[in-house]
């Protein structure tokens, strides 16, 4: 078995009420992004404004050392919530796939309810980026059940390590 590829990750968490303290979905994703043995390239907070949402992101995805962005917040249904919209512009693809799957194993936890999560995923400029809902269970679940495995250059079948093009050989 190769060594494992280390990804540079920043955080983004949206939301109008969250601080670096009260930030726990944030930190969970941190510490489990950090647990797998990934970098921590950058970790913000920005209030649920598509534009405020985009220009972090936009520079993230300019920067050729971050390989993947991860958000919490900002994806339901009722408020402010807009991050779909603020991300789904910047996608060059999306991952279907992704929003599908975690929809599902929602769906063993929180039953109907599931169909409140407009979680996404894609890639922009090389930058795979997931948005995840605001809550640390949903963090917790997206990152252990889906997405490690993915960041994963072990994984098999396949993973989404071996496409990024700063990677390749």
């Amino acid at each position: 078995m190769k060594e494992k590829i280390t990804l540079n990750i920043a955080i983004l968490t949206i939301s109008d009420s969250r601080t670096p303290e009260t930030d726990k979905s944030g930190n969970i994703l941190k510490k489990l992004v950090e647990e797998s043995g990934h970098n921590i390239t950058d970790k913000n907070i920005v209030k649920d404004n598509i534009y405020a949402i985009r220009n972090i992101i936009s520079t993230w995805i300019d920067d050729k050392k971050t390989d993947v962005v991860i958000t919490t917040g900002g994806t339901g249904v009722t408020g402010t919530d807009g991050t779909p919209e603020a991300v789904s512009v910047l996608l060059d693809k999306k991952i279907e796939g992704f929003g599908e799957i975690f929809r599902n194993l929602s769906y063993q936890k929180i039953k109907t309810s599931t169909i409140q999560s407009r979680a996404i995923a894609g890639v922009a400029n090389s930058t795979y980026i997931f948005c995840l809902p605001g809550s640390p269970g949903a963090c917790k679940d997206a990152w252990l059940d889906i997405i490690q495995y993915q960041l994963d250059s072990n994984h098999k079948p396949c993973n989404l390590v071996e496409l990024i093009p700063r990677l390749k050989d």
